[in-house]
């Protein structure tokens, strides 16, 4: 999920946001961003609502000002391919989706994965990533290796990730002891060099970045074994019926990646392997 010459920046777009009417107008939240284009032919402002704080789909610049990151700059290329501008509004992840409905956002993308339930809400466009869940332990931690090893221990997720969903699960099985589900990465990772919590269990490429900015704290211990079927992917979400809209994004994300953006993007975010 890449950039460069090819996107906009979201933090550079904003400037020039409060010039364009935007696309959530208060009214019916099914229509489409085309209804809403400045009589000037001036390009439409597509709402976007998201979550910075899953790092490195989107997560804050150093200034603390403006969200960044894959998913940024995705919808900054798919916006920028069918003539629209994009407004960020960063937001509790718990609210996206209802901010969608009541017509305040036009679309979420928020490292939001496709779930049956979310599907009875909100129409998904084409999905964009493969994901999947691991384990962060603090460095210093041999006893969680596997799957397995997380009986009878105390995990913590962010909250509205399948991750969060995988530790009730276990809870709800009897495997773990007990678990913590905290409002973003930063918060879990704090519960666990505190030693509240003994493991992290977070989407791959979010508890990895982690690791990677903190190598002499943390530690990846292992990855969890999705059945056929069963993966996790990431899409862009619209109001429900909202097919005109829908197209567009679909559109644009195709040709982002019969361009090559796309795999820019994620060269700049993931590397180029999986």
């Amino acid at each position: 999920m890449k950039k460069f010459s090819k996107v906009f920046v979201a933090g550079i777009m904003a400037a020039s946001m409060v010039l364009f009417a935007g696309c959530g107008n208060g009214g019916d939240a099914n229509q489409g961003t085309d209804a809403n284009a400045s009589a000037d032919g001036e390009a439409v402002v597509l709402k976007v609502g998201t979550n910075a704080a899953f790092r490195p789909f989107e997560y804050m610049d150093e200034d603390g000002k403006t969200p960044i990151g894959f998913d940024i700059d995705l919808i900054n290329a798919i916006a920028a391919d069918q003539g629209m501008t994009v407004e960020i509004h960063n937001q509790e992840f718990d609210g996206l989706t209802m901010a969608l409905s009541n017509g305040q956002i036009d679309a979420v993308i928020a490292g939001m994965s496709v779930t049956p339930e979310r599907l009875e809400q909100v129409d998904f466009t084409d999905t964009y990533y493969d994901a999947g869940l691991n384990i962060a332990v603090a460095i210093d931690n041999e006893d969680i290796k596997s799957e397995e090893d997380l009986a009878g221990k105390v995990v913590a997720s962010q909250q509205g990730t399948t991750g969060a969903d995988k530790c009730m699960e276990l809870q709800e099985a009897g495997v773990v002891a007990d678990v913590k589900i905290l409002s973003d990465i930063n918060i879990c990772m704090m519960e666990l060099a505190n030693g509240s919590v003994d493991a992290v269990v977070m989407d791959i490429p979010v508890n990895n970045k982690y690791v990677e900015l903190h190598p002499e704290e943390t530690k990846i211990a292992a990855q969890f074994v999705v059945p056929e079927g069963e993966e996790e992917q990431f899409a862009i979400a619209v109001a429900k019926g909202n097919t005109e809209l829908l197209d567009k994004l679909n559109t644009g994300l195709a040709n982002v990646k019969e361009n090559g953006t796309f795999d820019e993007l994620f060269a700049k975010y993931f590397g180029t392997g999986e």
